[in-house]
Parts: C-alpha cells; sequence; structure tokens
C-alpha cells in the first residue's frame, strides 16, 4: 500500500472502519500539535509513548547506563507524555532480572532516569514544563521470572494458562491477606516514585499480568474474586490508599479493556482458539470469550474517574493467550502462531475499543494504542483519530523502538522516514 487511495480501498475491502486524514498538519495549527488539560495537567501535545519494558536493569533492580541511554530517547522523541515502563514493586514480581525495581534502595536511580528524559527533552525541545513522565508499576504474576526462570505467583487457576505456564494445579493461590500486603507494598512503591520526582503513576491491568488477571478472577473465593466489585477490588483500593497517603500524585490506568479465548497454532502454523467450550475466564468478553463486551471496561473506568484517575490508556488482550488481538502485526518470531486475521482489522479493533470507551465515560481523557502496524499511515490515522474525538492521546510502542524521533518528525511536517520501520510490523 504506497499511496493513500491504496490504503483506504484496502480498509474498505476488509469492511472495517479505521479513519484517515489524506493531508498531515504539521505544529502549530495541527490536531496532534495541540496541547491538553487534564484537571491542571498540561500535556504539550497528542503523542505518548507507550511503557516498553527495557530489560536492561542491572540484578538489583536499579537501571544501567543502557537504561538511561533508552529514557534519553524518550524525551528526545518528541511526544509530551512518557507513560515510563513497567517496574515492578517486588523482587519476586519481576518478568525477568533484568527488570526494573522500585524499592527505596532504587530511589537515586528512579530519580536518574527521570532527569534523563527530563533534560534530553530540554536540550531538544525546549522548556519541558508541558512534559509529562510516569512509570507503571506492576507485578508479573503468574508471569514472573525474577531469576530467569518461571517461578509463578498466581492469584487464580486457570484451565488453560495452568497447563501452559503454571503454576501446577496444587501450588496454593495468594491468599486475600497476601494480595491486602502487595496493596501495601504499591501503595508505598506510589509514594516512591512521586519521591522520585515523576509527575504520575500508572495502575497497570494490562496484558495478563497480576492486576489485568484479578479483573478475570471470577470463580476465586473471598474478597478479591466473584462480583465485579470484588474483581475490581484490587485497583480501587490501591488508588484510594495511594490518594490518601500520596494527594500530591497523579494516578493512571493502563487497561486491557478486551480479551479473548486462548490462541494456538494449527497445522498450518495460523493462530486458532482453543475449542473447549465457552470460556468466562476474561474480562472484556462476553462468556463466550469469542466477542468483545464492554460494559464492565465502562463500570471500571467510570469508578477510577470518579476516584480522580486520569488519563487512561487503553490496549487489549495479552501476548501469553491471544497475542495477535494485543499486538497487531503480519510477521512474528519464531515459535508464534501466523496472525488468523488482517492486522489492519486488529488496529481497527483498537481504534474502536477506545472510541467507545471515550464516548461511554466522558471526562476521562484517553490514550490509544495498537498504531505501530499502521507505520507510514500512522500519522494521517492518528490525526484523524484526534480531529473526530475518537481518542485524545496517540500512543505508540514499537514504532517508537522503530523509529524514535517519530513524533517530533511528524509535528515537524518532516514526516516518517520509512527506511527505519521494524521489518516486524
Amino acid at each position: 500500500m504506497t499511496t493513500p487511495g491504496e490504503f483506504e480501498n484496502r480498509v474498505q475491502d476488509l469492511g472495517v472502519a479505521i479513519p484517515f486524514d489524506s493531508v498531515v498538519e504539521p505544529a502549530p495549527s495541527g490536531p496532534l500539535s495541540r496541547p491538553i488539560e487534564i484537571d491542571g495537567f498540561r500535556v504539550g501535545n497528542r503523542f505518548c509513548i507507550l511503557p516498553l519494558e527495557g530489560w536492561d536493569s542491572a540484578e538489583d533492580g536499579n537501571p544501567t547506563n543502557a537504561s538511561l541511554q533508552r529514557w534519553r530517547r524518550l524525551g528526545r522523541s518528541g511526544a509530551k507524555l512518557i507513560w515510563g515502563e513497567s517496574a515492578a514493586v517486588r523482587p519476586e514480581g519481576r518478568s525477568s532480572p533484568q527488570q526494573l525495581l522500585v524499592d527505596r534502595s532504587t530511589l537515586p536511580g528512579l530519580d536518574m532516569l527521570r532527569l534523563a528524559a527530563v533534560e534530553a527533552h530540554r536540550q531538544a525541545h525546549g522548556d519541558p514544563a508541558d512534559f509529562k513522565v510516569g512509570l507503571q508499576l506492576t507485578h508479573s504474576g503468574r508471569y514472573s521470572k525474577p531469576h530467569g526462570m518461571s517461578s509463578p505467583v498466581s492469584v487464580r487457576h486457570h484451565p488453560y494458562l495452568d497447563r501452559t505456564l503454571g503454576p501446577p494445579p496444587d501450588q496454593p493461590l495468594l491468599g486475600d491477606d497476601e494480595i491486602y500486603g502487595l496493596i501495601e507494598t504499591y501503595v508505598s512503591a506510589v509514594a516512591l516514585v512521586a519521591e522520585a520526582g515523576f509527575d504520575f503513576v500508572d495502575l497497570k491491568a494490562c496484558h495478563g499480568y497480576l492486576g489485568h488477571e484479578l479483573l478475570g478472577a471470577f470463580e476465586r473465593p473471598g474478597d478479591f474474586g466473584g462480583s465485579f466489585e470484588n474483581r475490581v477490588r484490587f485497583l480501587t483500593t490501591i488508588a484510594s490508599r495511594a490518594k490518601s497517603a500520596v494527594p500530591a500524585i497523579r494516578l493512571t490506568l493502563r487497561l486491557s479493556a478486551f480479551d479473548a479465548v486462548t490462541h494456538v497454532a494449527d497445522e498450518d502454523g495460523v493462530g486458532r482458539p482453543i475449542t473447549e467450550g465457552n470460556y468466562r475466564y476474561w474480562f472484556g468478553t462476553d462468556e463466550t470469550g469469542h466477542t468483545v463486551d464492554l460494559a464492565e471496561p465502562v463500570r471500571l473506568l467510570t469508578v477510577m474517574r470518579d476516584m480522580g484517575v486520569n488519563p487512561v490508556c487503553i490496549t487489549g488482550s495479552s501476548p501469553y493467550n491471544a497475542r495477535h488481538l494485543q499486538r497487531p502485526a503480519l510477521n512474528v518470531s519464531p515459535g508464534e502462531y501466523l496472525p488468523p486475521e488482517d492486522p489492519l482489522v486488529g488496529v481497527a479493533r483498537h481504534l474502536d475499543v477506545t472510541r467507545r470507551l471515550k464516548e461511554a465515560v466522558p471526562g476521562l481523557v484517553m490514550v490509544g494504542s495498537g498504531y505501530s502496524y499502521l507505520q507510514q499511515w500512522m500519522p494521517n490515522v492518528a490525526q484523524a483519530v484526534v480531529r473526530s474525538g475518537a481518542a485524545d492521546i496517540v500512543g505508540l510502542g514499537r514504532l517508537h523502538l522503530a523509529s524514535p524521533t517519530a513524533p517530533s518528525d511528524v509535528l515537524s511536517g518532516r514526516g516518517l522516514d520509512t527506511k527505519k520501520i521494524w521489518a516486524s510490523f
């Protein structure tokens, strides 16, 4: 697809809706260059760099020189909102031995990361007053690998994931008292991130990790399973206690708003859903596990909005059970299943879910995901989305890795350097 017409024809042939502006307007008048106010929190343009784990921290959880260099690239990107990266709140909840850790011992290193981004932004783009930098808090749950091998900490048993990823059926689940203790660890981590000078803290509830997995714990007994109120208790309690303990810090949420039945490769290597009956084990789906149902995501976002959590970043699914929904891509890494749909269908799903949630929960500033596969057409779609109000801010993940100055290139009118587009798109 080398022309706008070819792109729009392909979208039409697929029968999906992807908004598209033929002309991308540069700063200062273009929609993507306009600042946005979020309850006195001013973000200077409509680009966000999404949280990507660098896996380049030291074994003690401190950032390394490689980490600092990566955060300098964040500052130079031209995006005015940096969602930071996923940082574990406990050593046993790290996704790898090189994941960043939030701890009193890593506080100076966290401050260095923030300053690296801010100073790089100042040098490249001037006054950083409207440049906001956050950090995402996480516990990897069943995907924990603090020593390089699987060491799952599970909050629910799952008929498929237990078999493929653990824990074994006889491993005890994290008890309610232990989850309340983890909540206190999160609150302490929020205080540390605030002390390090970050502008906001994200309470990660996406991509299959512990905060997300509890949202689908329909079958779990006790305070954190069964009813909607119980399944969101982990997030709402952290938010409530953190706001009481650290009232000055802004809380945000990155949410997997939809999921799907686990997919595995068929005889041709194409991802197909497992066929073991209906799966009421997912958040944001109907009882079959095959169809997006946003009723509960709307309820959760309404609760979080009323608690002052804003903005939110919308994503979907998990790389561990239906990765094509989370990360639309044509080419895949060895061992991964081939996509069962055109990746543009996945992009359209991301855009549509974000638009529907924005309409359903007024007052929340929405950051969208799923733009990287668009490659050179990302600016055209991003501008159309923001101009139409289908999202407020455009989040970039893999595209930032391929083209670290993409926001600046777009806003300056230079456009994307297509030679830098990563082949895995």
